[in-house]
């Protein structure tokens, strides 16, 4: 994947910098074009002149960079050069680096350029095992792969203290290969498409501060929106409440209830050219749900009745409607899952639909792996192994680029 694409290299001042010469060169030696961007304490690991002399470029050292040449020069230096990238690498990236591109900060050559830049960033963290292990820093790490960036594990092993442990920057061709893996992820195949995503829960008020819902965590929806604009695609997500970042380069729409989620879909669904239901929609939801809270005193029984009425069928109706749109639907099961989502395939006719088994380890709501398998309205079932939510995502978008 490396052989003509343009890669952004962005170095940070830790000790493992000194391994980032040969990194160039092997970039170099596949057919890649690369830039060096610096931030000045890592110049004090690593000299400019070393890089420019392995990529053949100018090097930017500092948020206002001072270059002889005019590849890169003038204040907009990070936006023209964002733009000519494929792909940003940040290597080593230091803890301070970490919480500044959590955080949006911009105030070196490297946050800056990542602020700028809208296709994939990935990011190998090198520092000693405390600096890694610490709370804040982990807390970082979660933030930056909730908003998109691709964060590779440090290796384990002696550290530059000398030290056992976390925090090592991996080696050259280990980082060679996750380049190589990034790229084959964002190839453009969903340009100039429009893709709808649900994702989350839904939740049904049964008065004014409680309400029925369930535990999805809307992180699979959230990785399929992510993927689609990495690969292209003008993204729209809409989202029931959960707890997670808007990933880069997508448009979120908040919703609460099944009600507002089945107005923001028919809403948007006309100019969609793929539609993924991920969602976990209720199928039921409060009647005459109470206008003030119910008091427990107030109550004479020892149990409460709450009749209930079904939601609107959201996948059932973008399928009756024969438009050109791909749809995707979900289906959660606990037992017998295969022949549930079959029933499900046949009554709905999505093009597609995942099968996600909530009875295996490391598959349902809540976890960072899934384990589905796809099932096709033209018959074909394909089991997937475990796998990362984005890992998974890219699947099924993988799939769903054969359909369009």
């Amino acid at each position: 994947m490396l052989r003509k694409k343009h890669i952004l290299l962005g170095i940070t001042g830790g000790i493992a910098a000194y391994k980032l010469p040969l990194l160039v060169r092997e970039c170099v030696k596949a057919g890649a074009e690369i830039r060096v961007v610096m931030t000045e304490s890592a110049a004090s690991f690593v000299t400019p002149l070393t890089l420019a002399t392995l990529s053949g470029n100018d090097v930017v050292v500092g948020t206002i960079p001072k270059m002889t040449g005019n590849v890169m020069k003038g204040g907009t230096w990070h936006i023209h050069t964002a733009a000519w990238a494929d792909l940003l690498l940040i290597a080593p990236a230091t803890a301070n680096v970490l919480a500044k591109l959590a955080h949006g900060y911009s105030d070196d050559a490297v946050s800056t350029l990542a602020l700028a830049f809208t296709r994939n960033v990935l990011i190998a963290p090198a520092m000693d095992a405390d600096m890694w292990n610490h709370t804040a820093t982990q807390q970082n790490v979660s933030l930056l792969r909730e908003l998109g960036y691709t964060v590779l594990p440090p290796d384990q092993g002696e550290l530059a203290s000398g030290l056992i442990g976390p925090g090592r920057l991996p080696e050259v061709y280990r980082l060679l290969e996750a380049v190589d893996a990034e790229l084959e992820k964002s190839r453009r195949d969903l340009t100039g498409k429009r893709v709808l995503i649900t994702a989350g829960p839904t939740f049904e008020a049964i008065d004014p501060v409680r309400y029925i819902g369930n535990r999805s965590s809307g992180k699979m929806g959230f990785a399929i929106a992510r993927a689609a604009a990495q690969r292209g695609a003008a993204v729209t997500l809409i989202a029931g409440p959960v707890a997670l970042q808007t990933p880069r380069n997508v448009e979120r729409v908040d919703v609460e209830s099944a009600e507002e989620m089945y107005r923001a879909v028919m809403k948007r669904r006309a100019k969609a050219n793929v539609i993924v239901m991920s969602a976990a929609v209720a199928d039921f939801t409060p009647a005459s749900p109470a206008k003030t809270k119910f008091k427990k005193e107030a109550m004479k029984e020892s149990t409460l009745d709450l009749p209930l009425r079904k939601t609107k069928d959201i996948l059932g109706e973008l399928t009756r409607e024969k438009s050109d749109a791909v749809i995707v639907g979900f289906a959660l099961e606990t037992e017998r899952a295969l022949f549930h989502a079959k029933k499900k395939l046949k009554a709905k006719h999505p093009d597609l639909l995942v099968l996600n088994d909530a009875s295996k380890e490391g598959a349902g709501f809540n976890t960072d792996t899934n384990i589905v398998t796809i099932l096709s309205r033209t018959g074909k079932i394909d089991r997937l192994k475990k796998m990362t939510k984005y890992d998974v995502a890219h699947e099924i978008l993988n799939r769903v680029a054969r359909l369009l």
